[in-house]
Formats: C-alpha cells, sequence, structure tokens
C-alpha cells in the first residue's frame, strides 16, 4: 500500500517538473523577448524586454477598475524577465548622469508621467518582484502623451534625435519619452 502512494506521488512529481521544463525552456512564450538596439556616434544602447499584449485588457489606470498595470505602482516595462539597459559610454539618462554599463529598468505609471527608474540590480531572472530601490541609479519623469491610434503589443524603440537619441516606450493608447545623449 505504502509503495503504491509513493509510486503515484513520484509520477505526479515527474509530471510537474516535466511541465515546468517544458514551460520554460520550450513552450512559446505569451509575452515574447524582445531587444532593441541604437548604435551612432560611438553611443550604443540596448535594451532587453519582453513584448505583452493588450487583449482587450484595460492596461494603465486606477487598480480599482482592473487596470493590468496600476497608477502608483512598480512596472518592470514590460514581462517576464526584468528589463535590462545597457550604455556603452556615459551618458544623460533624460537629463541626468548615468555611467557606462547595464541597469535594471522600470517605472511607476501615472497619469500625467510615468516616473522611469534605472536600478543597479541585474540578471533578474523574473522581473516580477520589485527591485531594492536602494539600488535605484537614477529617476526621472516622462510626460504621457496620446498614442494616434491604439498599441495592441508593447514597444520600446530608440531613434535618433538632436544629440543622441530617444527611447520611446508605447502601449495601448500611451507613449512616454525619455531622452539619452553622451555626456
Amino acid at each position: 500500500m505504502k509503495k503504491n502512494i509513493l509510486i503515484g506521488a513520484g509520477i505526479i512529481v515527474l509530471i510537474f517538473i516535466i511541465w515546468v521544463v517544458y514551460g520554460l525552456f520550450f513552450a512559446t512564450p505569451v509575452s515574447p523577448p524582445a531587444t532593441t538596439s541604437y548604435s551612432q556616434d560611438g553611443l550604443e544602447i540596448t535594451v532587453e524586454y519582453s513584448q505583452p499584449s493588450k487583449k482587450g485588457r484595460l492596461i494603465f489606470g486606477e487598480e480599482s477598475d482592473g487596470a493590468l498595470q496600476p497608477y502608483g505602482l512598480y512596472w518592470r516595462l514590460g514581462a517576464n524577465a526584468a528589463t535590462e539597459i545597457t550604455f556603452s559610454q556615459d551618458v544623460t539618462f533624460g537629463g541626468e548622469p548615468v555611467k557606462a554599463g547595464t541597469y535594471r529598468m522600470y517605472a511607476i505609471p501615472g497619469e500625467d508621467a510615468f516616473e522611469v527608474i534605472l536600478n543597479s540590480e541585474t540578471d533578474v531572472f523574473f522581473g516580477a518582484v520589485e527591485p531594492d530601490s536602494e539600488l535605484d541609479v537614477v529617476k526621472v519623469d516622462a510626460p504621457v502623451q496620446a498614442t494616434p491610434s491604439e498599441v495592441e503589443t508593447f514597444t520600446i524603440a530608440i531613434s535618433s534625435s538632436d544629440g543622441g537619441a530617444t527611447i520611446a516606450f508605447s502601449w495601448d493608447q500611451t507613449r512616454f519619452t525619455v531622452p539619452v545623449a553622451l555626456q
């Protein structure tokens, strides 16, 4: 009797392990990974993130309204793993100085502006856990702009601008940008 129970429990554990391994390494993610990069005048910027889709949901708004990403709460700027940004040289990020290197990038959404934060805690496998704010390197406010049309899939794009680049974050009907320039 005990032997049958142990065999049954072992089979359940084995099925669970196979399911987890399949989900982590073989299944197509619902929010696929993406990389965007920029290279000009010796400045290289790379952002690695995951792209969730709207799927008819309320994305930004009040928690009481059921928003996927409520105002005032941590957002990893994507899904799955933490979003990371790498600068090849010292830059200003939203006017604030930042040393060359890789940073975890996250935001605190607001109705009129998003606070975009760079944090020195990197290589975080699952970005749902809020980083240690003691490790924040810089915080900048990025005013919210309305998009001309609804953006189904969260997108980060980097384009050239006067003296550097502009990082644009777009999802649903919300867009916000952060300027980056060489120091």
